[in-house]
């Protein structure tokens, strides 16, 4: 459905970002952010998903400074080599490389965010310092917490799950507690990776739920 597209972030890097357009015009655009398992064919899905929803999405290859077309599955190896790769990366350039990613967005109209995992880590300070973004809706960022002194510019919603250990629905709720403007939901009997129906760790029913929230809360910030 969608197609490669390049980016080049203010730095002059260029990355690569998988592009789905909806079928008419676009409601919006939705950035989505990867996991550390690159922009693979779950990504590229979801990317899919938001686009049948209207908007055009853009997943943009943010482990492209370190290796162009990155593209894991789930094993424990895999995960090891994700999280190696995550290590490397410099904050400045994930951020520059956002922005590349949202300029690209901004022409469909107003810009939200959604990341996951890792993604969900960067969609949160990005709520805070990425200008031209409408609203962010950060899916279980394990590294959200590190950030929880960051303040949200933009509307923002973040999804979790029960029996996550990172973050654990302790360090998500203080990171809540910090910002009682930012709405947070707690799934049951969801873990880690609760919204990837290739990991074991898939939910289907809080899946489901978490993006119907989601979904509702773009259509009324981005359109």
């Amino acid at each position: 459905m969608g197609k490669m597209i390049d980016l080049t972030a203010a730095d002059g890097h260029k990355l690569a970002a998988y592009r789905a357009d909806p079928a008419g015009k676009p409601r919006g655009a939705i950035v989505v952010i990867q996991e550390i398992f690159g922009v693979n064919s779950h990504i590229k899905s979801v990317a899919d998903g938001y686009a049948n929803d209207g908007y055009l999405a853009i997943a943009a290859a943010m482990f492209d400074r370190l290796q162009r077309g990155y593209d894991t599955g789930y094993s424990q190896p895999e995960i090891q080599a994700g999280i190696a790769m995550m290590q490397k990366l410099d904050w400045k350039n994930t951020f520059a490389d956002v922005d590349a990613a949202v300029a690209e967005a901004k022409k469909a109209g107003k810009v939200g965010i959604v990341g996951y995992c890792w993604g969900g880590t960067v969609s949160w300070p990005a709520a805070a310092n990425t200008s031209g973004l409408a609203a962010s809706a950060p899916y279980y960022g394990g590294g959200m917490p590190n950030f929880k002194d960051e303040k949200p510019k933009v509307p923002t919603m973040c999804n979790f799950g029960e029996l996550d250990q990172s973050p654990t629905p302790a360090q998500a709720k203080e990171l809540l507690a910090t910002h009682p403007e930012v709405v947070g939901h707690f799934y049951a009997n969801a873990g880690h990776g609760f919204n990837c129906d290739q990991r074991g760790s898939y939910n289907a029913e809080a899946a489901k739920l978490a993006r119907e929230r989601t979904l509702a809360f773009f259509r009324k910030h981005i359109g």
